[in-house]
Parts: C-alpha cells; sequence; structure tokens
C-alpha cells in the first residue's frame, strides 16, 4: 500500500467513526429506528469484507501470486452448482485413492469389483482360499452390523468356484506368456544369419 493509499483509508476511517457518532446521537434522541440502523450497519460491514477480499485478491494477482495455478479465472472442478458441505473431502479421497474409511457395504463393493485382480496377483491355492473366506466373514459381518449407512448387497463368494476360476485364468496366463515366448524364439530363429555364423 502506498502513501495516498494508506492516507485516503485513514480518511475513509474517520468519516466512518463520525458518521456513527452522529448516527448514535439520533439513535439517542428517537429520530431513528435501532434496527433500521442494525441492518445499515450490517450491510456496510459486509459491503466493507468484500471490497477488502477484492482488494486482497488484487494485490495478489499484481505480486503474481496466482501465476501458475491451473484453476485461475475457471470455475473449480466438481463444482455443479449445487450445494455439497463435504466435496472437499469427497475431491481429497478420490484424488489420494484413500480407503478403509468408507461404510462397508462401499468399501466391500469396491474390494468385490477388484478381487479377481488381487487374487490373480497371488501365487498358491492356499492364499487364494484364505483371502476368500475372508473376504466372506467380511461380508458376513458387515451384514450384521446395524450401523447405519448404505445397505450391504455385495455377495458372498463361492470359495471352491472362484479358486478354479482362478486355476484357469492362471492357466490360461502362462499358456499365452508361454506362446509368446514360443513367437519370440521362433522369430529369432527366421532372422538372416550374419555371415561369421553361416561358416559354422
Amino acid at each position: 500500500m502506498n502513501d495516498v493509499d494508506a492516507r485516503m483509508d485513514r480518511l475513509r476511517r474517520a468519516a466512518r467513526y463520525r458518521y456513527q457518532q452522529l448516527v448514535d446521537s439520533e439513535i439517542e434522541r428517537g429520530s431513528l429506528d435501532p434496527d433500521e440502523v442494525r441492518e445499515e450497519r450490517r450491510l456496510l460491514k459486509a459491503a466493507d469484507v468484500a471490497a477488502h477480499a477484492r482488494a486482497q485478491i488484487e494485490e495478489a494477482e499484481r505480486r503474481g501470486v496466482f501465476e501458475g495455478n491451473p484453476y485461475h479465472g475457471k470455475p473449480l472442478p466438481g463444482n455443479d452448482g449445487q450445494h455439497d458441505p463435504d466435496w472437499w473431502i469427497r475431491s481429497k479421497i478420490e484424488r489420494e485413492d484413500i480407503r478403509g474409511i468408507a461404510p462397508p457395504a462401499l468399501a466391500l463393493r469396491t474390494e468385490d469389483a477388484e478381487l479377481d485382480d488381487a487374487l490373480d496377483a497371488l501365487s498358491t491355492e492356499a492364499d487364494v482360499r484364505d483371502v476368500l473366506v475372508d473376504f466372506n466373514a467380511r461380508v458376513k459381518e458387515a451384514r450384521r452390523q446395524l450401523l447405519g449407512g448404505p445397505p450391504v448387497v455385495t455377495p458372498l463368494r463361492d470359495v471352491d468356484d472362484e479358486v478354479t476360476a482362478w486355476r484357469e485364468r492362471r492357466e490360461a496366463r502362462l499358456a499365452a506368456a508361454a506362446a509368446a515366448a514360443a513367437a519370440l524364439v521362433a522369430g529369432s530363429d527366421d532372422r538372416p544369419r550374419r555371415w561369421w555364423r553361416r561358416r559354422r
């Protein structure tokens, strides 16, 4: 703030103080309604806050604080005009992929959708069975709890059927890997031989 702005700010505050003193004396004499004065002061304070906020934003823009901000001059993402008081925590959970704090119904639904991939990462049938037994136990426990929240609609997994499906997926992956390796080896035999290898 330069000297001229500081002086103007002091003059505005002094004028506002004199005006408030005058209004208070008029209220004491009974010529003004106190409720109207209170409402006017509330509006003046709101206008002062808005003007102060605008001034702070303009000052920050002059200093270049907003340079490089991807949302500068654009609406915030996910702001569809409807009021959602938890928008910030929802966006943080999605952005950082936070797990374990959702209600059991939602957490189990997400885990159920990703369970086949998690099972495919395991290497032994015993581990697959353990994971499936644990998943089914947590689904049953969530159905028994009366904590509120959305209902648990995640189905139980049949352990034997899931192990059979895991085994079939594993065999298909191994067969595909073997076929890719065989194609790679066969492709290397089709290459023309170099002159130094032809003499053998």
